[in-house]
């Protein structure tokens, strides 16, 4: 191939976006992820994707450890330029080699924060009132505890996605997987005054069907919804910092702790294995640690 580097991962872009269907999340993944190895190449003077050897791919790993970067991040980059080369050895005939033999960094076993039961009732009851920003934000803190759902799929949540009638929520997760999330009393109050009384008035000319919009009307986003939850954090006077998955792992970590089995979490998270959930069965037991050591006389 003769085209420029970034001619060769727009097509790949393309590929992932409408061929392979993948998540806005995941291609912007991917997009960046390729982007930042291409810079790369160029400060190594490699201008043709046709000239890139082993030893690129094992100095920009390197380079990566160096800057300290997370080993599930530096494992996803390789992920990502494993596929990128691979597209381009079946489009193309371009040697994937390079990349195929590095090796992945070991997993981090890092337990994931969550919140007490005490500490979550502290969020819900200083965050409450009646104004349409708090009502919004309630409806939001209230989803995301409910269900489990990731961000990025409470922000793309549509009104036709709610049956109120039987308290379910359709969402689409990774890999354009559907999947039906039921959701309890407290989530449907908050999402029902939100969705009747607020959602109109803050929508005001704007014309769309995502449920979360800013005060402006328009859509949430990720972002948006961060801000939110730092702002509740604030008010509710936490020594913690919150960040959107944190409501997702305490969501899966009490309902494993009030005596949910392990694969219905899997199916409400939408883990396509799990290992990926079993990751909650140790949370579960580093808290029942801390309680008893806190509660013992003699611990």
């Amino acid at each position: 191939m003769n085209g420029h580097p970034n001619e060769a991962l727009d097509q790949f872009i393309r590929y992932v976006q409408l061929e392979k269907n993948f998540s806005l999340h995941t291609v912007r993944e991917y997009d960046s992820d390729l982007r930042e190895f291409l810079s790369f190449l160029e400060t190594e003077g490699v201008i043709s994707l046709v000239d890139v050897e082993y030893i690129h791919a094992r100095l920009y790993v390197t380079k990566l450890y160096d800057e300290q970067k997370a080993r599930n991040s530096i494992s996803r980059k390789i992920s990502s330029i494993r596929s990128f080369f691979r597209f381009l050895n079946r489009e193309y005939g371009l040697d994937d080699a390079p990349f195929r033999s590095l090796y992945h960094p070991k997993k981090e076993e890092r337990l994931p924060n969550f919140f007490y039961e005490e500490e979550l009732v502290q969020l819900f009851e200083k965050n409450k009132g009646n104004e349409p920003k708090v009502i919004r934000n309630m409806a939001i803190l209230e989803l995301l505890y409910a269900t489990g759902m990731r961000v990025s799929e409470c922000t793309s949540v549509e009104i036709q996605d709610i049956d109120f009638h039987y308290s379910i929520i359709r969402v689409m997760g990774k890999g354009r997987k559907e999947r039906i999330i039921p959701f309890g009393q407290y989530a449907h109050e908050a999402l029902t005054i939100y969705l009747q009384e607020v959602r109109p008035i803050l929508m005001k000319k704007k014309e769309h069907n995502k449920v979360f919009v800013n005060m402006r009307g328009g859509e949430l986003t990720a972002r948006g919804v961060r801000y939110i939850l730092s702002e509740m954090i604030d008010n509710a006077s936490l020594h913690s910092k919150i960040y959107p998955h944190m409501l997702r792992h305490t969501f899966a970590t009490h309902l494993l702790n009030n005596g949910a089995d392990l694969r219905t979490v899997q199916e409400l998270l939408g883990h396509a294995h799990l290992s990926s959930t079993q990751i909650y069965t140790h949370v579960t037991k580093e808290a029942l640690r801390k309680t008893y050591m806190n509660a013992h006389p003699r611990a």
